[in-house]
């Protein structure tokens, strides 16, 4: 479901030139049929186009140890978050421009059954990898487990509304390790990606876990995209035992298989053609 509002038709072209900050936040809804029932588990993502996290100046520009809880890094980011590694005189935490343009969208997703709208639980906890979560993100360490004190003396990202302390209120889900924020500071490798927004269970053996039928996305549309000619969707999708629908991989193994097989066939030719022509020739005494 593309949300970005270009179209003037689109609920959410009203919130086509929406800023970092805006108060309150623009909504809007889209209405979407499901032609066919999700029987398994069901990944909500969001996807991006035109956003380019493989640039190599935005990649670096990051702080690992600073991300792993390392008091000292914390209160003295790496130069590689430059321009974002200070502000106002005080540490940036997180720094660098990853974080700094985190996505900040909020999805909520609703059956409509005889023009009842009925919320579709969505699941936050469980979508980053599991050795980014228990490993390579830490929160900083002292006395007690209050994050505002442990956090005290640095400043939020630019362009965040809320300091990283208060991204959700369950601690096991806050600070560096937000599991929000562990997925987008995964960067992809295509200026076209998908990240993994919320999970839906499946409940009942007896029942799909979405049936078709008639839905509604509800959009608190926060990122602003416009400005790069860049795009936003909302993508539904399950998997099997094979895994999910990725046509990357098979694209890519058929494509280089291919050329080495042509290869292969030239180099043969060449071989036969040319690789015996001296092999008799008589050797001077």
């Amino acid at each position: 479901i593309d949300y970005t509002g270009t179209e003037p038709s689109s609920p959410c072209n009203k919130c086509l030139n929406v800023s970092w900050d805006s108060t309150p936040p623009c909504t809007c809804t889209i209405n979407f049929t499901l032609e066919h029932s999700f029987e398994s588990n069901v990944f909500m993502y969001y996807g991006l186009s035109n956003f380019y996290q493989n640039h190599r100046r935005y990649v670096k520009s990051r702080d690992d140890s600073q991300l792993n809880g390392d008091n000292s890094s914390l209160l003295n980011p790496s130069k590689e978050c430059e321009p974002y590694r200070t502000n106002e005189d005080k540490p940036i935490a997180p720094c660098g421009a990853i974080a700094n343009s985190m996505f900040n969208d909020t999805l909520e997703l609703y059956r409509i059954d005889n023009d009842t709208r009925t919320p579709i639980t969505l699941i936050k906890k469980g979508i980053a990898w599991w050795t980014d979560k228990n490993v390579k993100f830490r929160n900083p360490t002292g006395d007690g487990n209050n994050l505002t004190a442990l956090f005290q003396g640095t400043t939020k990202p630019v362009n965040w509304p809320k300091p990283v302390y208060m991204l959700d209120s369950e601690p096991d889900n806050n600070g560096f390790i937000n599991e929000d924020f562990i997925v987008w500071m995964r960067t992809a490798a295509l200026p076209t990606f998908r990240k993994l927004y919320r999970l839906i269970e499946r409940k009942n053996n007896l029942q799909p876990t979405l049936q078709a039928g008639k839905y509604s996305l509800d959009i608190a549309y926060n990122y602003p995209v416009h400005s790069f000619d860049g795009r936003k969707r909302m993508i539904l999708s399950t998997i099997s035992w094979m895994g999910g629908k990725n046509p990357f991989l098979g694209i890519a193994y058929i494509t280089v298989g291919s050329i080495c097989f042509f290869l292969g066939v030239v180099l043969l030719i060449i071989h036969h053609k040319y690789g015996n022509r001296n092999t008799s020739a008589d050797i001077p005494n």
